[in-house]
């Protein structure tokens, strides 16, 4: 991902762990044209743009500026996408005995895009600090839905030299309500690895 993303996520000023949980997902131009696919009945695609859209949004890649700063329980923020204008919430259920959060994406059509992360704690390894959050998600546009589930591990790559890096990995399985069914698979090096109905695609964060 550009490393211009990763600092409108961590912009300077400083911001919250929702804050940026919001920033993260102000990437809902990946559903713009959902309504358009479904329409004309390629739901395969449809499925495909929103598997993006929950993996992107859930994950960073760039340079991991500083740790944003916690919220307390109830907290919640919202902040329109600018390029979309979609009205994105997000709001913090628990902090013990995990960090529970949940969020929504309101587009400007009324399509839903709603979700949740439990981070379960931290894992030190060779490869750096990691941030295992199984994930569960739901979109809606009309009579379409779709659902997601998986696991997927932000990691912080440290440096002594001062510019310790973020990325991440995991899987996510779906299907909606159209037979359609698949399985996205993400590595450290940003590289995303599709499958729709046994159909293989090779994606990079757009």
């Amino acid at each position: 991902m550009p490393e211009n993303i990763t600092r409108y996520e961590l912009p300077p000023a400083g911001i919250t762990l929702l804050g940026y949980v919001v920033r993260r997902m102000h990437k809902t131009r990946w559903l713009m044209s959902i309504p358009e696919l479904i329409a004309a009945g390629k739901t395969e695609q449809a499925l495909a743009n929103i598997a993006m859209y929950a993996v992107t949004s859930s994950t960073s890649f760039g340079r991991a500026y500083y740790q944003p700063q916690f919220n307390s329980t109830g907290a919640e923020i919202s902040e329109p996408d600018p390029l979309t204008g979609a009205n994105v919430t997000a709001k913090l259920i628990s902090t013990s005995p995990h960090y529970l959060i949940t969020y929504t994406a309101t587009m400007p059509n009324g399509d839903i895009f709603s979700g949740s992360e439990e981070i379960t704690g931290t894992t030190v390894g060779l490869r750096g600090l990691g941030m295992p959050a199984p994930s569960k998600f739901n979109f809606t546009s009309g009579a379409y839905t779709a659902e997601l589930t998986g696991v997927l591990t932000s990691e912080l790559a440290l440096s002594l030299i001062g510019r310790t890096r973020i990325r991440a990995y995991g899987f996510l399985n779906f299907s909606d309500n159209t037979g359609n069914t698949g399985k996205l698979d993400i590595d450290r090096n940003n590289s995303i690895r599709l499958k729709i109905n046994g159909k293989n695609m090779e994606r990079q964060f757009a």
